[in-house]
């Protein structure tokens, strides 16, 4: 009785300590998360956390999600459980700087309004209705950005454009951008042509989203509020400028570079009088020894030929288009898809541009965003000087099997490309303006000899890339200039910028796995499934076509009055033939039902050890502990008490010899 009583009361104990431990986990761990998926879906990104912390303002998002009509789509509905599950721990990691509204729009009502004053758009599906995904954001400053839709396609994104929307309502002001150009990319006076000349699309188009600043090409000294430096064929650079370039390069600067062997928008040398000089006039440009310190190797005499991706052009009225393989069309399978700049852009035409390779022993990340395919070879640029007939290119020309870089980001620490600090300022030639001095450290500011912090570069062997002509078609509407793209350069150019203008915390959130993964091993066994059945499927079915065409035979000679009618002999074939028939029908059927068995066996596996394995485990972890519960009471056994008389026989026996 006393023990039953003890064993109730241990019980009671035991649920009032569980009570007891769950309430105060529940304090102390909340918030505590333990990520078990393979890829670590809900662990979010260094740069993440670093950009949240960083939050001044409150930021209200606003996820706009119909859940019916998104419950009627099994790809959007398991996607929108994901991003609904991504919001709310980008909200508790914010430590309530983010407020998450999760909203359902009913059709024609206040919130349908709302989503599409945020930038929200609504897709129609078919008859099930209107889907609203997208995700809107505001700052107390009424300012507002918006992913109009989440596309799944693109959902190894979905961490950097979530972010990169609180990290631009956290910093409200245009990133400042400083421009240096060697081609006419903006507008101006066009002395050619004795008229203004309008600036290039992907000019127009940086201008509206970015605080653009000319860089002149005397300037000695990258201001420290830049965001991003960009360099449009830079040809020329003074020793000064390349060294100022050097300096922001080693604070952490953000650098975007087109460099090029043959440019084609490049008038320098331009003489209307001699137009064979013009032609044969260097149209090379590069960054001298910036790039070695960078850990990039560039030629500017070669162009890469491709064959495979070159374009057709047409050289003469009247004349059939020919094979050009200095202006590529590159495709999906030469576009980089892992990377936020690159990833979903799936045609980029380029015009006689090179190709870029890592230095050997570099400390920085070469990471290509544009390959050419491995039907290509470098052609030397001369070639390009007077080129009249493009087929001509094509003599001589031996692919190397080799995949050329024409576009790379570069990462990672650099050490300067000045060892010996500012170089000195170069002597002006007679009649020449004096070229100012070069940046000289004062005791406020020391010239870097290595990285403060790392280097972001994105750098493309290709400066044509961004002319009109290759990837936009302007048209006249109304008075307005409307333009149609049908390349995806300037989105190139654009994410370019858009993702260098922001801090290095959201530069390093990258892509990562998807959420929804493949069956691996489903896929495996219904490979071996059709290496083993595909045979005998296919000769089943040969077989069936065979008797078909044999039974037919035999039942048109029944139908057709003028034939005599069948002999016994041919009745019993056309008997067997309908047996046979049947059978192979059957045995096909047998045959692609094996095709799924060993996936079937596989499933009932799955659900067994779903099922079963659980409660086994705990099964053995309550018997192991009833064991060891049971062997601490058991009491050690007790040796028989020894009578005095039967102790004293017993010395005496010890004693006797």
């Amino acid at each position: 009785m006393k023990r039953s009583i003890l064993g109730g009361g241990t019980l009671i104990a035991l649920a009032v300590l569980f009570v007891g431990l769950t309430v105060f986990f529940d304090h102390t761990l909340r918030g505590w998360r333990l990520d078990l998926t393979q890829n670590h879906l809900y662990t979010t990104a260094p740069g993440t956390d670093h950009i949240l912390q960083s939050i001044k303002e409150p930021i209200n998002l606003y996820f706009f999600y119909s859940q019916k009509t998104a419950a009627q789509i099994p790809q959007i509905n398991t996607y929108g459980t994901r991003v609904r599950e991504f919001l709310e721990e980008i909200a508790s990691r914010s430590r309530g700087k983010v407020q998450l509204h999760v909203i359902d729009p009913a059709p024609s009502s206040e919130d349908e309004d709302r989503a599409s004053e945020l930038g929200v758009r609504g897709a129609p599906v078919g008859n099930i209705g209107t889907l609203y995904f997208g995700l809107a954001g505001t700052n107390s400053t009424d300012g507002k950005q918006a992913i109009e839709f989440f596309d799944p396609a693109k959902e190894q994104f979905l961490e950097y454009d979530v972010v990169k929307l609180i990290y631009q309502l956290s910093n409200a002001k245009k990133p400042v951008v400083a421009f240096l150009s060697g081609v006419p990319m903006a507008s101006g006076f066009d002395p050619q042509s004795q008229q203004m000349r309008e600036p290039w699309v992907a000019y127009t188009q940086a201008e509206q989203l970015f605080d653009i600043r000319p860089l002149e090409p005397g300037a000695t000294k990258i201001d420290d509020d830049v965001n991003v430096l960009v360099l449009v064929h830079p040809k020329n650079l003074s020793a000064a400028l390349q060294f100022a370039i050097d300096q922001y390069a080693l604070r952490g600067g953000h650098i975007l570079a087109f460099v090029d062997p043959v440019a084609g928008a490049d008038t320098s040398g331009a003489d209307p009088r001699n137009p064979v000089a013009a032609m044969q006039a260097d149209k090379s440009s590069q960054l001298g020894p910036l790039l070695s310190a960078w850990g990039v190797s560039f030629n500017p005499k070669e162009v890469i030929g491709d064959r495979a991706r070159a374009l057709s052009v047409s050289t003469r009225q009247g004349e059939a288009p020919v094979q050009h393989l200095g202006i590529l069309g590159l495709d999906q399978a030469s576009i980089n898809q892992n990377d936020v700049i690159t990833s979903g852009l799936s045609t980029i035409n380029i015009e006689t541009g090179g190709y870029l390779a890592p230095v050997k022993g570099a400390t920085t990340t070469f990471e290509p965003l544009l390959q050419s395919s491995t039907e290509a070879a470098p052609i030397p640029a001369e070639r390009f000087a007077m080129l009249f007939d493009p087929s001509t290119l094509r003599d001589g020309f031996k692919p190397t099997g080799q995949r050329y870089t024409i576009g790379a980001r570069i990462t990672g620490n650099v050490k300067t490309a000045f060892p010996n600090g500012a170089p000195a300022a170069t002597p002006p030639a007679a009649g020449a303006p004096a070229t100012p001095p070069a940046l000289t450290p004062t005791s406020n500011q020391t010239a870097l000899k290595q990285s403060a912090k790392p280097l972001n570069l994105v750098i493309f062997a290709d400066t044509d890339m961004l002319s009109d002509y290759l990837w936009v078609r302007e048209q006249n509407f109304f008075g307005q200039r409307v333009a149609n793209a049908f390349a995806n350069n300037g989105d190139l150019f654009m994410n370019s910028l858009d993702n260098l203008a922001g801090s290095t915390d959201l530069i390093s959130v990258r892509g990562r796995a998807t959420f929804t993964r493949p069956f691996e091993r489903v896929d495996a066994l219904r490979r071996s499934a059709d290496d083993r059945f595909r045979a005998k499927e296919q000769e089943l079915e040969q077989e069936l076509r065979s008797t078909e065409e044999k039974l037919t035979a035999l039942q048109s000679k029944r139908n057709d009055k003028s034939s005599v009618i069948l002999t016994p002999e041919q009745e019993k074939e056309l008997d067997q033939f309908q047996e046979q028939k049947l059978r192979i029908r059957k045995d096909l059927r047998k045959v692609r039902a094996d095709l799924n068995q060993d996936i079937q066996s596989l499933g009932t596996t799955v659900k067994v050890v779903n099922v079963f394995s659980v409660p086994l485990l705990f099964a053995l972890a309550a018997l192991a502990f009833w064991l060891t519960r049971r062997n601490e009471r058991t009491p050690p056994p007790t040796r028989a008490p020894v009578s005095s008389a039967s102790a004293a026989a017993g010395a005496k026996k010890e004693a006797t010899p």
